[in-house]
């Protein structure tokens, strides 16, 4: 027994690796700089990229996922150079664990959360309509993997609904996905981030921008990981995140950032 559970641990070891090899091998070629983003920061990275693009040279490709998810295949020695979570507590880890470099760890944003519906009128008195039966199926981001799904959570429970929506919350993997849920019609609403809604390049339906009372306060943080940590395009890229056209274009989608 012990010796078949030592062959299935090995099995999916050489799996991971396999899938890591197979994802990024297709990003690992030719690029100055390979980014693991966390998927709310989606579309603000693309246009980071081609603004460090042009102040610099440099090429810089990035793959985006949930935080936890990323963070695993970080674990699991994917090939980045930095990593932009949707929160301090993972880039905290790799800094402790030797996986990430000491002091390059900062805030490149704060994220807003909103609840959204592509339709209008839908809630005029957001509090209400959660605690109404007028809508099926309510999107969030998982909150085990996604720092927007924790805040989502923290909202539900603080306004007592945490446990009573259950049956009613569809998860995503990623907010990218739970945005997708929501805007293509298989749930009413949901908890999502404001880049996105502001990326929407449509009218904005209903939103709540929900109080940052609501919810402990979404610090995105960047860090260089140690396999990078004499990779001066790496480098270059985080210094580029504190410039003052890289805040403009983060706080353009609705970010703050710290001057």
């Amino acid at each position: 027994m012990l010796r078949l559970k030592k062959c299935a641990h090995e099995l999916a070891r050489l799996c991971t690796g396999l899938c890591l090899l197979l994802t990024f091998s297709g990003i690992a070629h030719g690029a100055d700089v390979r980014i693991a983003v966390a998927a709310n920061f989606t579309d603000t990275t693309r246009d980071l990229i081609t603004a460090f693009g042009d102040a610099t040279g440099l090429e810089a490709v990035a793959s985006y996922g949930s935080t936890g998810k990323l963070y695993a295949q970080i674990e699991n020695g994917a090939p980045f150079d930095v990593f932009l979570a949707a929160d301090s507590r993972r880039p905290e880890l790799l800094e402790r664990n030797g996986l990430g470099v000491a002091g390059t760890r900062f805030n490149y944003a704060t994220g807003k959360l909103v609840l959204w519906s592509p339709e209008p009128a839908t809630f005029d008195d957001p509090q209400a309509w959660l605690e109404s039966d007028g809508f099926s199926r309510l999107a969030i981001a998982n909150p085990k993997t996604a720092p927007y799904g924790l805040a989502a959570r923290e909202v539900l429970a603080g306004m007592n609904l945490w446990e009573s929506l259950q049956a009613r919350l569809v998860r995503g993997d990623s907010i990218a996905q739970t945005f997708q849920f929501v805007a293509t019609d298989n749930a009413q609403a949901g908890f999502v981030a404001l880049s996105q809604v502001r990326s929407w390049g449509k009218d904005e339906g209903s939103l709540w921008l929900i109080p940052q009372s609501y919810y402990a306060p979404i610090n995105q943080q960047a860090i260089l990981l140690s396999r990078s940590e004499n990779n001066d395009a790496a480098r270059q890229w985080l210094r580029f995140l504190r410039s003052d056209k890289a805040r403009s274009i983060i706080e353009s989608f609705g970010y703050e950032t710290e001057h």
